[in-house]
């Protein structure tokens, strides 16, 4: 009698155990399935629908997809949940490439690169505002201004040159406000031999420009 207890007590454990192991399997190929379908559900639905929401989306994307990974310890023969863990990835990844593309800033159009080149990155917009120009810099300004006009010169057109100009006649223009500013002489002085290179080279490199221009026309 005793024996026939022990046997059925093994038997109630085994049991037990093979059923909590069959529920865990199942938690974990629920979780597998849960992932693969959100991948589905997003790749579904435009880009253009979840630019607002993106961070979202790829905040719940990684906890799925890391749950996911975790529910294959779960699962005792696991090479088909891995392969359609990996299509899923696969999938996720070309579409978060189209997301990537369609969220990059547009590239800035050719006379802010222009301007960007000539002053720094996002430093001169539409507006046009010298104000961050002032007495402790505006020589370091002048220097970078001249010296990239010196080292592309044979690379501009004539609509470049007419956009140099404006912007350097609005720094000349910044330069007799901070002139009252505290303006120091050497800098002053500097600036005034910037100016001297500068006049000449966009003379003779505007009516290059110009006669290029010309030339290509009448082709």
């Amino acid at each position: 009698m005793k024996n026939i207890k022990i046997a059925t007590g093994i038997a109630l454990l085994a049991l037990s155990f093979t059923s909590c192991k069959d529920e865990k399997q199942e938690k974990a190929q629920k979780t597998i399935d849960s992932y693969v379908t959100y991948v589905d559900s997003v790749k579904n639905v435009k880009a253009e629908d979840l630019k607002e929401n993106w961070n979202t989306v790829e905040s719940e994307y990684d906890r799925r997809a890391a749950e996911a990974d975790a529910a294959l310890a779960d699962i005792k023969d696991n090479t088909a949940q891995t392969e359609k863990i990996n299509a899923s990835k696969a999938k996720y990844e070309d579409f978060k490439n189209e997301m990537t593309t369609l969220l990059a800033p547009p590239a800035p159009s050719p006379k802010q690169q222009l301007r960007n080149a000539l002053f720094g990155e996002g430093k001169i917009g539409d507006d046009m505002s010298f104000s961050w120009v002032n007495a402790q810099n505006i020589h370091s300004v002048y220097q970078q201004f001249v010296h990239t006009v010196e080292n592309n010169k044979d690379k501009y057109s004539r609509e470049d040159w007419d956009e140099i100009k404006v912007l350097y006649e609005a720094l000349d223009s910044r330069k007799n406000t901070v002139e009252k500013e505290g303006l120091t002489a050497a800098d002053n002085r500097k600036i005034a031999g910037l100016k001297i290179k500068f006049a000449p080279m966009y003379t003779v490199n505007r009516m290059g420009a110009k006669a290029e221009e010309n030339k290509e026309a009448k082709k």
